[in-house]
């Protein structure tokens, strides 16, 4: 079968994107130890990383034993949950993300430096996250990208009735998909994430029970009750059914969810926001949902 034609789906933009990713976390990075993909992964980040919007200031404190970021805004608060493969990042990852997120919304952003694999298997990232999560009380707004999506989704799930979570939006999660099939297979060799990085990272967090929501959210067996959703795949992505899926069961189940893929967009898109049209776009309807989801409102015409 012959595989998608990324030089036809991905635009210019971002194929300058993925050149200047690659130029410092080339695709072997996989392959190095622990310490050395941590490394490479810092240096890549610093290469993207944008200045503070004008009024932005942050200041770093400990929730409930956990290290955090508090960006100044109004309430409810953003919890965000970086990326990484449970494996890198880190409060300086996805700083300007965050502070850009305030500055878009107005509203506090708390970014969450949980716990990594492999010297803290799961459930330790899940754990932070609700610990995080309960002490903040809330009204609260979950958002993650990629392994960070996956533990705002296990949060939602772990805290209903605990919790006030008015929202959450996940930005191309991965979150317990059969890697058999679908765009685990279609796009096993993305640009960006690999089927073969996602069976990595998914070895290094630890053993994977079926059924486990706290791991794998699209594996619970009741989808009732959950706040209102947003779930965004990039198209050239080997989790982008992932999204489409988590969406589909929160409708299937009497919720609400918007799940929307994004067109000619790769893994890690964020961090091109600001070299590509279709990112910025992206970025904005992220923000945008946001806001409306703070103001209790939905703001999509149709679900799913």
């Amino acid at each position: 079968m012959t595989g998608p034609d990324y030089q036809t789906l991905i635009d210019s933009q971002i194929h300058s994107f993925i050149r200047a990713t690659d130029s410092c976390y080339p695709p072997e990075t996989a392959s190095l130890d622990i310490a050395g993909q941590r490394r490479v992964y810092d240096i890549m980040c610093a290469q993207f990383r944008q200045p503070y919007p004008e009024g932005i200031r942050a200041q770093d404190e400990t929730i409930a034993g956990v290290p955090c970021r508090r960006y100044s805004g109004s309430a409810p608060s953003v919890l965000y949950f970086h990326g990484g493969g449970f494996v890198v990042g880190g409060l300086h990852s996805h700083d300007d993300v965050c502070a850009e997120i305030a500055a878009a919304t107005g509203l506090e952003v708390i970014s969450v430096d949980y716990r990594l694999s492999p010297e803290h298997d799961h459930p330790a990232a899940f754990e932070d996250a609700c610990a995080v999560a309960l002490a903040l009380r809330g009204p609260l707004l979950l958002v993650g990208d990629s392994a960070g999506a996956n533990l705002a989704a296990a949060a939602a799930h772990a805290l209903r009735g605990k919790a006030a979570i008015l929202g959450q939006v996940l930005i191309y999660p991965g979150l317990g998909g059969d890697r058999s099939r679908g765009s685990y297979q279609t796009h096993a060799f993305a640009p960006m994430l690999t089927l073969a990085d996602v069976e990595f990272y998914a070895s290094i967090r630890g053993p994977e029970t079926r059924g486990d929501a706290s791991l794998a959210p699209l594996q619970d067996s009741d989808f009732s009750g959950l706040p209102p959703t947003y779930a965004v795949a990039a198209e050239c992505d080997p989790l982008a059914d992932d999204a489409l899926a988590y969406g589909a069961a929160i409708v299937a189940a009497g919720g609400q969810a918007s799940a929307q893929t994004e067109a000619g967009l790769v893994h890690g898109y964020l961090r091109a926001r600001h070299m590509s049209d279709r990112a910025a776009a992206s970025f904005a309807r992220i923000c945008a949902t946001l806001s409306a989801f703070a103001r209790s409102e939905w703001p999509f015409k149709e679900t799913q």
